[in-house]
């Protein structure tokens, strides 16, 4: 059994990734929940009186939460398998709109206890933790190219490069100094287009194999096309 978490900035292409190993392992891929999630785009179009009437920050992190959880639980059963974004990663965005003002004091409490509960409960399931996280990291400006080249028209709002800014700035710390599940393989986006060169794809999938071996972990269940 062998699980493989998919981490990093919005727009660095974690799903590509994902979709990329996925196939190439032959592992079940848990998809982050974004095309059917209707708070997303509130959370990126409202303004600020009406994020503070609704409390969109909190309902998106809440719900997030919820979807990783399941996602993470259905997982630690299945024999191969990659996800797109952990639940481990929540907390990260959940702190960066606490100290942006978005989510209360009292919402972050409920939030980590919440998440405090749930990680108890992933203690008894047959796998406790991923066995490796794949991190793709990168200049700040090629974060912002990748979100314009994906298009979606809620990320597009100049008054979001801020938000995106006050992410990006402490992922590294987080994934170096908070993040304790696995080992971590970095993968710069700066120097690897997995989408649109197949030799770069090709070589982030060797990386990919040669960590996994190094770990020893067994992944003779995967077959490649």
């Amino acid at each position: 059994m062998a699980m493989i978490v998919i981490g990093g900035m919005i727009g660095a292409g974690k799903t590509s990734l994902a979709t990329l190993l996925g196939k190439a392992l032959n592992s079940q891929v848990y998809y982050e929940n974004v095309d059917d999630n209707h708070i997303l785009p509130l959370y990126y179009t409202a303004s600020e009186e009406e994020q503070e009437r609704k409390r969109y920050p909190f309902l998106l992190q809440l719900d997030f939460l919820s979807s990783r959880y399941r996602d993470i639980k259905r997982a630690f059963y299945h024999p191969h398998n990659i996800i797109d974004r952990s639940i481990y990663e929540d907390w990260y965005f959940a702190k960066i709109n606490h100290q942006a003002g978005k989510i209360s004091d009292e919402e972050f409490i409920i939030y980590e206890k919440l998440l405090a509960n749930m990680m108890e409960e992933l203690e008894d399931l047959p796998k406790k933790a991923p066995d490796l996280m794949v991190y793709l990291h990168g200049s700040f400006e090629c974060i912002l190219d990748r979100i314009n080249q994906r298009g979606r028209e809620f990320e597009q709002d100049p008054e979001l490069i801020e938000y995106y800014h006050r992410l990006w700035q402490g992922y590294d710390d987080w994934v170096d100094n908070h993040y304790h599940a696995s080992q971590v393989l970095k993968i710069s986006i700066d120097d690897f287009d997995i989408l649109n060169k197949t030799d770069d794809a090709e070589k982030v999938i060797q990386m990919v194999e040669e960590k996994l071996s190094e770990l020893g972990v067994p992944f003779d269940g995967y077959t490649k096309d």
